[in-house]
């Protein structure tokens, strides 16, 4: 059986980690190790890990260090530059593992090889583990999974309709190298990713849960501090724009669609109203265009 690295970013889950680090244990993939790094916490996040390691000394190998904050991208990309396994499964220390994840998802890269990763779905739960949605892309993002069944589908749903939360995915050591790794200094840094990822097709998906979110106050995705909703957004558009070269045809249109709707956010939380009606008006044009198959002209690229 192929080792999996488990990687598992943390930062300030006291509350919460240790359900994190129990699940590994519970899943009866049996090739696995763990990789842990404490990303600067603040509170006894470093102390749980460091006394859960003790406590379970042997029954997995386990590599754990702690260091200052430097964030999550750079925290993945030296947790993934630690790990030896072929296969990479991600984690976060405020989510838990379900039993069968693992086996589920080696099992479907070992089945299409042209594959560098896969996604699963979620089951959502409270901070006391009460389940909120059985399914966290249905119940939490209401999406609709058979876009997810074809590569055309899953490059829909990256660009416009990105439902995958959670620790659901699962990589190929490999896919690191062709695709660069994480981009460091951003915090929206998962979108990037799968943008990378879905461009190639090099994506899959797996309907089945994997893992439980779990949603909490802290959630770095449901701020409501409005200036940081902006910083975010800005830094999302930013993505959208850099990575219209690996986009052709009604693709492109889409994610030219989303920079002008994500636009339209920042404009709205700003009180800009002429931004906002001229980021709608190119959003909706854009989107009509993509719904009936027409590539946008390069002058909406320009001005997106």
């Amino acid at each position: 059986m192929p080792l999996v690295s488990v990687l598992i970013p943390a930062f300030n889950h006291e509350r919460f980690v240790r359900r994190c680090l129990d699940s590994v244990l519970e899943d009866p993939w049996p090739a696995k190790e763990l990789v842990i790094i404490d990303d600067g916490s603040t509170d006894g996040t470093g102390e749980r890990i460091a006394a859960w390691v003790a406590e379970h000394e042997g029954a997995v190998p386990v590599r754990f260090l702690r260091r200052p904050n430097k964030g999550v991208a750079a925290t993945l990309n030296e947790l993934a530059a630690l790990a030896r396994g072929e296969f990479l499964r991600l984690g976060a220390s405020d989510d838990y593992f379900l039993p069968g994840g693992l086996e589920a998802q080696v099992r479907y890269l070992q089945a299409y090889p042209r594959k560098q990763a896969v996604v699963g779905d979620s089951i959502v739960v409270d901070p006391h583990e009460r389940v909120l949605h059985e399914s966290g892309m249905c119940g939490l993002h209401r999406a609709d999974k058979r876009l997810y069944r074809t590569d055309a589908g899953i490059r829909r749903a990256v660009i416009g309709q990105w439902a995958v939360g959670g620790a659901v995915v699962l990589l190929r050591r490999d896919a690191l190298q062709r695709l660069g790794g994480w981009t460091e200094g951003l915090r929206i840094d998962d979108w990037d990713f799968f943008l990378r990822l879905a461009a190639h097709d090099a994506l899959g998906f797996i309907d089945v849960r994997v893992c439980a979110y779990r949603m909490h106050e802290a959630n770095l995705s449901k701020t409501r501090h409005i200036a940081t909703r902006v910083s975010n957004l800005a830094e999302s558009r930013h993505v959208a724009l850099r990575h219209l070269v690996l986009f052709e045809g009604t693709d492109r249109t889409r994610l030219e669609a989303q920079a002008h709707y994500i636009g339209a956010k920042i404009a709205f939380l700003r009180h800009r109203p002429l931004a906002l009606a001229w980021h709608m008006a190119a959003y909706l044009a854009l989107a009509a265009l993509a719904r009936i198959g027409v590539a946008s002209p390069p002058t909406f690229a320009r001005h997106a």
